[in-house]
């Protein structure tokens, strides 16, 4: 689909099937497009042509962020791991999140959450934000809307929204904190490999999975995972409040059904974006402040640039063991 541009008081207007005003970028790579004065879609800049981004709802564009001039809901995507160098990385969801609280037009904003946790520093700093623009701005609401899954650090970010929306079918909790890697030790006396480590300080190499399980750094690990799993509790429990039920089993790292969470307390109501936006901000036109990957970055990633990190996580980099909250 080919775009015929020029230039017109600062904006671009772009010719496809019909004529759409694509507005100043607002976003990095995306600008807004409008049709008859209504926001329809969105287009991610590629330089020469523009690329239309799909929306699934009528009322939906995508990428365009703050500067809608019509009252409307603030929609932010939490999809998939959580971790500092992807998209659900507490860079993109913080900036996003503030960009829906300085827009006066977004009377309240919905976190979708699609996640299987990650990273507990990632989640623990979305948590926190969310925490403060909320204190900040007391009468502009977060409301977690959950799909398929909100489990471990997907639920630790959930629980600092006004409410939490699922599925009857969702999969919700897994609040717990586990610190993997492997063994290799067994194999490398099979094949005849020695581990040589030269480090300056006796706990420097802990948990290498080249060398024998050191009974007193294990326990000094399991001490961190329990102080961890203890900011996780009190996360959720300053969360939910007195909405919150506990039972026995609920942070030994169960996970519930979106049904079963409600009647726990983890979750509110069945729900979903759209009646939330429509129900209860009141607001049913969705804007999408989601900060997406730029050119650049998707790029770096198909030649790898990416691959060192990849491998630091694994545990195969020179690190013993991995943090997660599943």
């Amino acid at each position: 689909m080919r775009a015929t541009q020029r230039e017109k008081r600062g904006q671009r207007r772009c010719s496809f099937r019909s004529t759409y005003l694509v507005t100043d970028r607002l976003h990095e790579g995306h600008a807004g497009v409008r049709q008859d004065g209504d926001v329809i879609c969105a287009v991610q800049q590629s330089y020469p042509r523009f690329t239309l981004i799909d929306t699934p709802h009528p009322r939906t564009f995508r990428g365009a962020g703050s500067g809608t001039p019509d009252p409307h809901t603030a929609l932010i995507e939490l999809d998939g791991v959580i971790d500092a160098q992807g998209e659900a990385s507490a860079d993109r969801i913080n900036t996003a999140l503030q960009a829906a609280f300085e827009d006066g037009n977004a009377k309240g904003v919905v976190l979708r959450i699609n996640s299987p946790g990650g990273s507990p520093v990632q989640a623990g700093m979305i948590f926190d934000e969310i925490r403060r623009l909320r204190a900040q701005n007391p009468d502009k609401h977060v409301y977690a809307v959950v799909e398929e899954i909100c489990a471990s650090g997907g639920y630790y970010v959930a629980a600092a929204a006004d409410k939490i929306y699922v599925n009857k079918a969702s999969v919700v909790g897994s609040i717990g904190v586990i610190m993997e890697g492997f063994g290799f030790t067994g194999l490398m006396d099979k094949v005849g490999v020695e581990r040589r480590l030269v480090v300056s300080g006796e706990n420097k190499a802990m948990l290498d999975p080249f060398s024998p399980r050191n009974p007193g750094q294990q326990a000094h690990a399991q001490a961190l995972v329990e102080e961890i799993f203890q900011q996780f509790v009190g996360a959720v429990r300053e969360g939910r409040g007195e909405r919150l039920h506990e039972t026995p089993d609920m942070f030994t790292g169960l996970i519930w059904t979106g049904a079963k969470s409600v009647e726990l307390g983890l979750t509110d109501e069945l729900g979903t974006v759209d009646s939330v936006a429509r129900d209860v901000i009141q607001a049913d036109t969705v804007v999408d402040y989601t900060v997406r990957e730029n050119f650049a970055e998707r790029v770096a990633k198909r030649v790898g640039v990416s691959f060192g990190a990849g491998l630091a996580k694994t545990g195969l980099g020179g690190a013993g063991g991995v943090w997660h909250w599943k």
